[in-house]
C-alpha cells in the first residue's frame, strides 16, 4: 500500500482543566502550538494531508493562524464538531454544552478521507520516533481489520498537577491489545502512581502501556464507529459528561473479533498540557529539543528545508 497517510488532529477540545485554549497557545522558542511539532514530525515522515477537528465558530481564526505556516508543505482540510454533529435530530439536555468526545470528533471527519490515517490530540507532544513507526505501519502493514496504536509507558504520561485519564493496554503474546481499561482518576503521590477511580485506591505499574490517542486507522474505522454512536446515544444522549472515547470504541471493536490492534512500543518521550502549570514544564521540553536541534528554534524558518526521511 503506498497511498500517503493523512494525520486527523483532536483540537475541538474546551479544555476546561487547563483554563484556556491550548491547542493553539504558544509553547515553542519559534512561537509555536503543539500540534505543530506533531505536523512538523509527519511532513518529514511522508504524510500527505492534515485535517484539523475543530469548532466552526473557530475556524476563521484557526486558519489566520495556521494556514500560512504549512502553504505548500501539507494538504490541509477541515471538519467540524458540534454537540448536534451526527445527532439524527436527538434532542439534548439544555445542561448539555460539550460534544460526545473524542471517537465523536473522529466520526465527524466520515467522507474527509479516504486513506489510511493516524489521530492524536492537538495538546500533545508524540515524538519523532513515535511518527516514523506509525508512517510505517500505515504504508506497509494496516488493512480493515489490522490497526495499531502507539503505546508509551505509563510513567511518562502522568501530570503532577492533577488527575488524568490514560487508557491501560494489556496485550498477548504478539503485542496485539487484548483490553484497553479507560482509567480516569490516576494522580501521582509519593512518587508512586495510584489510580483512585470508583472510590477505589490501587497502585499502578510505572512500565505500563498506555493509549495517548494516536491510533492508525483505515476509513472502515469511521464507518464502523457511526453505528455504535447512535447506540451510545440511546443510552447517553441525556447524560452532562458521559463521552464517547476512541480507547473504549476501539475496545468494543476488539472484543468483538472484527479487528485486531497492534501495539507499537515508541521510546519517544511523550509530554502535554492537562494543566496550567504543565506549561512551563512543555515549554522547558522543546526548548531543550531545539537546543539538542532535533528541530529548529523556528519550524516554518524558509531558511531551513524540511527533509523527509
Amino acid at each position: 500500500m503506498n497511498t500517503r497517510p493523512t494525520l486527523i488532529i483532536l483540537a475541538a477540545g474546551m479544555a476546561s482543566r487547563y483554563g484556556g485554549n491550548k491547542q493553539t497557545e504558544s509553547f515553542g522558542p519559534g512561537g509555536e502550538t503543539i500540534m505543530e511539532y506533531s505536523i512538523y514530525d509527519a511532513i518529514r515522515t511522508g504524510f500527505g494531508k492534515v485535517v484539523f477537528i475543530i469548532r466552526e465558530e473557530f475556524a476563521e481564526a484557526f486558519a489566520a493562524q495556521i494556514e500560512h505556516k504549512l502553504s505548500g508543505k501539507i494538504e490541509i482540510d477541515y471538519a467540524f464538531q458540534s454537540l448536534e454533529s451526527f445527532s439524527n435530530d436527538i434532542e439534548f439536555s439544555k445542561e448539555r454544552t460539550k460534544p460526545f468526545g473524542t471517537a465523536h470528533a473522529l466520526l465527524c471527519c466520515k467522507g474527509k478521507v479516504s486513506e489510511p490515517f493516524a489521530v492524536i490530540n492537538a495538546d500533545d507532544f508524540y515524538g519523532f520516533d513515535a511518527f516514523n513507526k506509525a508512517h510505517t505501519f500505515l504504508t506497509q502493514e494496516i488493512q480493515d481489520n489490522l490497526f495499531a496504536c502507539l503505546g508509551y509507558e505509563l510513567k511518562n504520561t502522568v501530570s503532577e498537577f492533577g488527575a488524568v485519564t490514560r487508557g491501560e493496554i494489556q496485550t498477548n503474546a504478539a503485542d496485539e491489545i487484548v483490553s484497553i481499561n479507560e482509567r480516569r482518576e490516576i494522580i501521582l503521590k509519593a512518587g508512586k502512581i495510584i489510580s483512585l477511580e470508583k472510590d477505589q485506591s490501587e497502585i499502578l505499574n510505572k512500565g505500563t502501556k498506555v493509549s495517548m490517542n494516536f491510533f492508525c486507522f483505515t476509513p472502515s474505522f469511521i464507518d464502523w464507529m457511526e453505528d455504535k454512536y447512535y447506540e451510545f446515544l440511546s443510552v447517553n444522549k441525556d447524560e452532562l459528561k458521559t463521552e464517547f472515547l476512541i480507547p473504549e470504541v476501539a475496545d468494543q471493536l476488539i472484543r468483538t473479533g472484527e479487528a485486531r490492534i497492534k501495539v507499537i512500543a515508541t521510546d519517544s518521550k511523550w509530554f502535554g498540557v492537562t494543566f496550567k502549570e504543565d506549561a512551563a514544564l512543555v515549554k522547558e521540553e522543546l526548548l531543550k529539543l531545539s537546543n539538542a536541534q532535533t528541530y529548529p528554534v523556528d519550524l516554518w524558518d524558509l531558511n531551513i528545508p524540511i527533509t523527509l526521511l
